[in-house]
């Protein structure tokens, strides 16, 4: 069995424009102060140069290097955004087109090809960076239509499997030449929110090898679904972890889709670590025992707390969760020490 390693810390919603978080070196020394050992890095920040890191392995050496001595080590880069650009429903056009450079804003078609050409390059920064993966977004075609009311038309989920299938299976052989994977967030609001909608994606790749999984319980508190039984049912994809609590509190008033509610309001919301439902011990079990070798990364997301607060009680949550596998099973002390031959003999199988 393998240990993960952790903690990490997602520094999406921690980048801004004040000190220390402007600067990739002053947040990592913050968060090394905190306790964290690695950083998840978010590609749209410039907390670097991904052009240079594209092209130059020394460039990387040195990012790696100055960072090591601050006590952290990069886990994954992150193309959430991006990814998101790869399929948006034009019902979405003027809601994600700030995603985008202002060059490429208003024309769909631009959009698409500068995102798929931005997570190709994130692949390439990640194997120039010594990652085997890299974190992302599906995006969604078909979620406008996620209810089925009114009724879907015969085909059309099924079509849009097979354009986003047909948008990201460039980008996953490209990854394949790199030998890196790609791990989607299954997130409500990309047509990946759960195992049936990432088995549909899979189908239509023909199992490709570099479509993983970004596993965070968080999302499927908010869609009632068992998130221990989901590690039981794709360990094997499971490739980035992400550590967010949530909880769904029953209502007479609203439920799962929220009533349109504020975050603090709804029933189903995100919570720091620990505030929330989720069963932790029971996912770093079956981490450990489906021998997860990723990084536990903390993904601050919650509706009440300072992040602050919940960036430093994340740190040690996520260290005390952390399972140090044994080395040898727990009844070793009473083996028997027999051989082959007396295992023979046990079992009646003697050679006349």
């Amino acid at each position: 069995m393998k240990t993960l390693k952790g903690p990490g810390l997602f520094l999406a919603q921690f980048v801004g424009d004040k000190p220390p978080f402007n600067d990739l070196f002053a947040i990592a020394k913050w968060a090394a102060d905190l306790g964290y050992k690695g950083l998840q890095i978010p590609t749209g920040d410039n907390l670097f140069d991904l052009d240079l890191a594209a092209t130059s392995k020394d460039y990387c050496d040195e990012l790696k290097g100055k960072l090591a001595e601050l006590g952290v080590e990069i886990t994954e880069l992150s193309t959430h955004i991006q990814g998101q650009l790869v399929a948006v429903h034009p019902a979405y056009d003027a809601l994600f087109d700030n995603f985008a450079p202002e060059a490429v804003r208003g024309n769909p078609k631009a959009r698409q090809e500068w995102a798929v050409e931005h997570v190709k390059k994130v692949g390439l920064v990640s194997k120039n960076l010594g990652l085997d993966t890299h974190v992302s977004f599906s995006g969604a075609l078909a979620w406008p239509y996620v209810y089925p009311w009114p009724q879907r038309p015969g085909g059309l989920v099924e079509e849009a499997f097979s354009e986003l299938a047909k948008r990201w299976k460039p980008i996953l052989d490209y990854h394949e030449e790199l030998g890196v994977d790609v791990a989607y967030e299954l997130h409500p609001g990309e047509d990946l929110h759960d195992g049936v909608t990432f088995e549909r994606f899979l189908e239509e790749l023909n199992g490709h090898s570099r479509a993983n999984i970004l596993y965070d319980p968080s999302h499927f508190v908010l869609q009632a679904l068992d998130y221990l039984a989901f590690i039981d049912i794709y360990h094997d994809r499971i490739k980035a972890f992400h550590v967010k609590d949530a909880e769904l509190q029953y209502s007479g008033r609203s439920g799962v889709y929220g009533g349109y509610q504020s975050w603090v309001d709804r029933p189903g919301r995100f919570r720091s670590l620990g505030d929330g439902g989720v069963d932790f011990k029971g996912i770093f079990s079956k981490m450990a025992q489906y021998d997860f070798e990723g990084w536990a990364v903390l993904e601050w997301e919650c509706a009440l707390k300072h992040p602050e607060d919940g960036a430093r009680e994340g740190a040690t949550f996520i260290a005390d969760h952390i399972i140090r596998v044994t080395e040898h099973a727990f009844d070793d002390f009473a083996s028997s020490g027999v051989d082959a031959a007396t295992n023979r003999r046990l079992l009646g199988l003697n050679e006349d």
